[in-house]
């Protein structure tokens, strides 16, 4: 039984200009990134790369529509490498383009539908201190056609390197800072209670956890700019929350999240934040022992409470960065929630199987529906 893998070398640098230089960026590099990000880091840089920039195909989470018509854009360009510098958009979009054979339509590989193999090196950096992605083997968009996200996970489209520049943090507001490192949070302690999780993904977790919750604290006492004096902290957590949940897997939270992302664009990590301690209840509620009561603890001594007010002690802090919304104010239905649950209990399988433990469709209905 496999443990714990890293299939992508991790490395540092102060600016993407020092990455530049030793990654040797060239004309057979197709970079995929933002032109916001693209004008104050790349360009006075003058490199013979192939520019993609990702806003130019729309705005938002990534889609199928997005991929393919930067598949139809790109026919032809001759590149070695792919290099994503961006946040999650960019990098689950980029992940598809080291495939071989994928034409102009990126389902069959999310179908399963083609042989998923690499023929590109893959260099992600990423830009918000959120995702994890840049070492995991995952690539997560929203299917258009299908009204839903799906996820398609190979180690054809795992990073041959990741690369952690903090200065690449300094532009983002806060609310997108905050959003993607609650989402770093989520992924430690989702993977710390999965039937995966073992000791080596648990260090990781505890790690990730940690750091990030001492950095909220330090915002929810200091303000909004306290972020500044720990950017690299806040990467380095996010990418090893990363490493957990990429070998220990996520669950229920990010399954209940799909369909709010899918049907009503709410950003990955703002969805996740909605479902985060409902979840946890449910799954305390149905087994109070074992690994949860461990990251309740853990959570708790951190946050200087008690265990049996953790969860509401973890949304109060967490409500300092982002408020939580009903899911009415998004746009969601009341008639829609039963559909809702059983659309999860359909197309989320691959995340279902990591829960803490096992959620019928009317209890992921009645989490909808307390949230409602």
């Amino acid at each position: 039984m496999q443990l714990f893998k890293l299939g992508s070398v991790i490395h540092s640098f102060d600016s993407f200009a020092d990455f530049a230089q030793e990654f040797k960026l060239g004309e057979r590099d197709l970079v995929i990134t933002n032109d916001f990000l693209f004008k104050p880091f790349m360009e006075k840089l003058n490199l013979p790369c192939k520019f993609i920039m990702q806003e130019k195909y729309g705005l938002g989470e990534p889609n199928d529509e997005m991929m393919n018509a930067i598949l139809r854009d790109t026919k032809g360009t001759e590149f070695d490498r792919v290099i994503a510098v961006g946040g999650g958009t960019v990098i689950d979009i980029s992940k598809l383009f080291v495939l071989k054979g994928l034409g102009d339509n990126v389902l069959p590989a999310f179908d399963h539908e083609i042989p998923l193999i690499k023929e590109k090196k893959l260099v992600i950096i990423p830009t918000t201190s959120g995702t994890g992605s840049e070492v995991t083997n995952i690539s997560i968009a929203e299917i258009k056609s299908r009204h839903t996200k799906m996820g398609l996970a190979d180690d054809a489209i795992l990073a041959d390197d990741a690369v952690i520049i903090p200065e690449f943090l300094r532009g983002l507001p806060f609310r997108f800072w905050a959003a993607s490192s609650i989402d770093a949070l989520i992924h430690a302690v989702e993977s710390y209670v999965s039937p995966k999780a073992n000791m080596y993904t648990r260090m990781c977790s505890c790690t990730a956890m940690d750091t990030i919750l001492d950095v909220f604290k330090g915002v929810a006492t200091y303000g909004e700019e306290y972020r500044y004096e720990r950017l690299g902290d806040m990467l380095m957590a996010a990418n090893i929350a990363g490493i957990a949940f990429g070998n220990a897997g996520v669950g229920a939270v990010h399954a209940l999240s799909y369909p709010l992302g899918g049907n009503y664009h709410v950003p990955h990590g703002e969805s996740n934040y909605q479902f985060f301690t409902t979840v946890f209840k449910a799954y305390l509620a149905k087994k109070p022992q074992g690994s949860i009561q461990e990251v309740n603890k853990r959570i708790a001594n951190a946050l200087q409470c008690t265990e049996d007010n953790v969860y509401e002690c973890l949304d109060a802090l967490l409500g300092k960065l982002i408020q939580k919304k009903p899911l009415r104010e998004y746009g969601m239905k009341e008639e829609e929630v039963r559909g809702f649950a059983e659309s999860v209990m359909v197309t989320q399988q691959r995340l279902l199987k990591n829960n803490y433990v096992d959620l019928t469709v009317d209890e992921i209905e009645a989490i909808y529906r307390s949230l409602y």
